[in-house]
């Protein structure tokens, strides 16, 4: 382990020949079965991408709030575009941030007899005053999703399956970029800039502005900080990927906490997770992998599906329950009904 908190994994070995490949899989798979969480370095990303990432992010929420409300989410029954401060909840307490959610670009689904889970399919809400945030989210995403390619590949072998398990199941991946502001808070105690809870699909690569603390991971009961490092993501797996390992990956709990006025915080995650319909078989694992398998975690309040659809749904519509009551209130009475 680091000083960190969190151990540091060299992306880059596995392009440096079978040993070095074959020491990155276990620490990959050491990792995740102990912590969930690490950091990554040797990813490729440049220090000039970063910047325009950071520049494009500063720029989005320094727009008028006219701009921005233009595109707020609740105009979305998708749930892209902007969400004001206040208005993303995290176990029913409201998050002390500003984002803009932006997904796979697409067309919406018109029937309405299908799973619910297609509602989260459609197009994007982008600021007209902006239009250079797209391309650079555009390449921002194509960047990282050979990352977390290249990661479930790894994943794979390191768990005793085919190296291309991951990319046979998973189908067109459901992406989401959430660029978001954490603004400063003067009260005498820390607040919620988001709550703690696990992530609900495969995989999240976090990016945080340099500098900035606030993130926090549960280890052994306690909280621990996990500030950014340079040129390093912050990554960790999400249910699905527990569910699928019964329990020899695990989820973790993970929060932020708000800065302090003036500070404020810039941090972009990237979440790759399968296509809604798709559901990630349990993988037969060797037998003294299995042996150290926990079980999936199990909350009466927050079931972990095994269609990725039913997850996704699941923490839209109660992260953002203005959009739901607007645009899906018959999904909202079956939920409350069951």
């Amino acid at each position: 382990m680091s000083e960190l908190n969190l151990p540091i994994l060299d992306l880059s070995l596995l392009d440096q020949g079978p040993e070095a490949a074959s020491r990155f899989r276990d620490e990959l798979r050491a990792a995740t079965h102990d912590v969930g969480f690490f950091y990554l370095t040797g990813t490729g990303v440049t220090p000039e991408l970063e910047e325009r990432l950071l520049q494009a992010a500063h720029d989005f929420f320094a727009l008028p709030e006219a701009e921005k409300l233009a595109i707020e989410n609740v105009t979305s029954p998708h749930f892209r575009g902007y969400t004001r401060v206040g208005g993303e909840r995290t176990q029913g307490r409201v998050d002390w941030r500003e984002q803009i959610d932006i997904g796979p670009e697409r067309d919406a689904i018109v029937e309405t007899d299908g799973p619910g889970y297609n509602r989260l399919v459609g197009p994007n809400l982008w600021p007209a005053a902006q239009p250079e945030l797209r391309d650079v989210v555009t390449e921002w995403h194509d960047h990282l999703t050979g990352i977390a390619r290249k990661l479930l590949r790894a994943w794979a072998l390191a768990l005793g399956a085919e190296e291309q398990y991951f990319d046979s199941h998973f189908g067109d991946p459901q992406t989401l970029i959430k660029i978001v502001r954490y603004p400063g808070k003067d009260d005498p105690t820390p607040q919620q800039g988001v709550g703690a809870h696990k992530d609900s699909g495969v995989l999240t690569l976090l990016w945080v502005e340099p500098g900035k603390g606030g993130l926090q991971v549960e280890r052994d009961g306690e909280w621990v900080d996990a500030p950014p490092v340079p040129g390093a993501f912050v990554v960790n797996i999400g249910e699905l990927l527990e569910y699928a390992t019964q329990g020899y990956l695990t989820a973790t709990n993970h929060r932020v906490i708000s800065p302090t006025f003036p500070d404020e915080r810039i941090s972009v995650p990237f979440f790759f997770n399968p296509a809604l319909d798709a559901r990630l078989p349990i993988i037969e694992l060797p037998a003294e992998l299995a042996a150290e398998a926990r079980g999936v975690s199990q909350d009466p309040t927050n079931p972990i599906h095994a269609t990725y659809g039913e997850n996704a749904l699941k923490s839209r519509l109660r992260a953002h329950p203005d959009v739901a009551e607007r645009w899906h209130p018959d999904l909202v009475a079956a939920r409350t009904a069951s």
